[in-house]
């Protein structure tokens, strides 16, 4: 990765006596190891003249000097590093982790005077964040809550088990909706959940597993069951990685019924739905109970919908938000009764 270059000249009537040198703000990232810098990032700290950092703690610094590279605590002004540069010296200032908005202000106010020959400033990014380096602050963060939020600190696993529930409707409900907002949301939601537990995790006495494990394990389980991207084994269609992936299932698992792993608790056209795959799956021509409970129609429902390729859980959740459009077109528009929507003088009631 190269660095970004900004040059901040100084006024066209101003012919400046020496060089003035240059400033490299050198900025890192907490969540990759510190030491772990850019080939230009060390380039720059070797060839620097001086090089200064405000916070002692920084996690780079013990790094830097066991490398050799002299590292002055310090936090100049504006112009005191502007002076530092003074003759074509160079400055690297590693930035802390809010950055150095305090100096790049005062900076940019100098170079607006017109009345200051400035050095160049160059912007130099040490570490970037790899893909997924988010979730390690979702990580600490949940260890932080754990620990001292009187309420998270005392939830367990069947605490937190009908937010399960409630967090995957909500994602269902935003991707139907096609609300982006709303979709990156629920996922967020989603995947607090499974930090949340993995967390309280750790703690049982007795088989204690952490986000790791269970990263671990999921990664392991997609490798396994796509050998036609990480093995030798091949797959062109979407029917092919099926197979492969029911075949690889049922080695690990060595179940003896199709039914196993079906869980009973889902919504029951979802259940009627997922037995009717699983059986069709199997070649099993297993004929319909019969009844005369309205569930039997229901079933019956289902297993036509899936065999259709058709989801009857959405399908009905479908049917079911025009009927409730129809419902609120009957109340009136704006979706409450009239006797609801206006107070009992006529007028419309206060907000809450």
């Amino acid at each position: 990765m190269g660095y970004v270059r900004i040059v901040n000249a100084s006024s066209s009537d101003l012919a400046p006596a020496a060089d003035p040198g240059r400033i490299v703000l050198l900025t890192t990232s907490h969540r990759v190891a510190p030491g772990l810098l850019s080939w230009p990032a060390w380039q720059a700290l070797r060839a620097a003249d001086a090089v200064l950092c405000a916070d002692g703690a920084h996690p780079q610094l013990p790094y830097l000097r066991e490398a050799g590279i002299a590292v002055a605590e310090a936090s100049p002004t504006a112009q005191e590093l502007v002076d530092a540069c003074a003759g074509g010296r160079t400055v690297v200032v590693v930035a802390t982790g809010e950055g150095e908005p305090a100096l790049t202000d005062g900076l940019a106010r100098l170079a607006g005077s017109g009345r200051v020959s400035m050095p160049e400033l160059e912007l130099l990014p040490a570490s970037y964040d790899l893909p997924g380096a988010r979730l390690l602050d979702l990580v600490q963060v949940m260890d932080r809550i754990r620990a001292e939020c009187p309420w998270s600190s005392r939830q367990t696993h069947e605490g937190l088990a009908k937010y399960g529930i409630e967090e995957a409707y909500e994602l269902v409900e935003a991707i139907e909706a096609g609300d982006r907002d709303e979709l990156r949301e629920e996922l967020g939601d989603v995947l607090l959940q499974v930090v949340f537990h993995s967390r309280i995790a750790e703690e049982h006495p007795d088989a204690p597993f952490s986000i790791d494990d269970v990263a671990g394990g999921i990664v392991a389980k997609l490798v396994h069951r796509h050998p036609h991207v990480f093995g030798d084994e091949k797959a062109e269609t979407p029917e092919d990685v099926k197979e492969h992936w029911l075949r690889t299932k049922a080695e690990e698992k060595r179940r003896t019924s199709v039914t196993e792993g079906v869980p009973l608790g889902q919504p029951g056209l979802a259940l009627a739905a997922k037995l009717a795959s699983r059986a069709r799956t199997a070649d099993l021509d297993v004929p319909l109970p019969r009844g005369e409970d309205v569930g039997y129609d229901l079933l019956a429902l289902a297993v036509r919908a899936e065999a259709s390729g058709v989801d009857p859980e959405a399908a009905l959740r479908a049917a079911a938000r025009v009927y409730r459009d129809a419902i609120r077109q009957a109340e009136g528009t704006d979706g409450r009764a009239p006797e609801q929507a206006q107070g009992t003088d006529g007028r419309a009631p206060e907000k809450a």
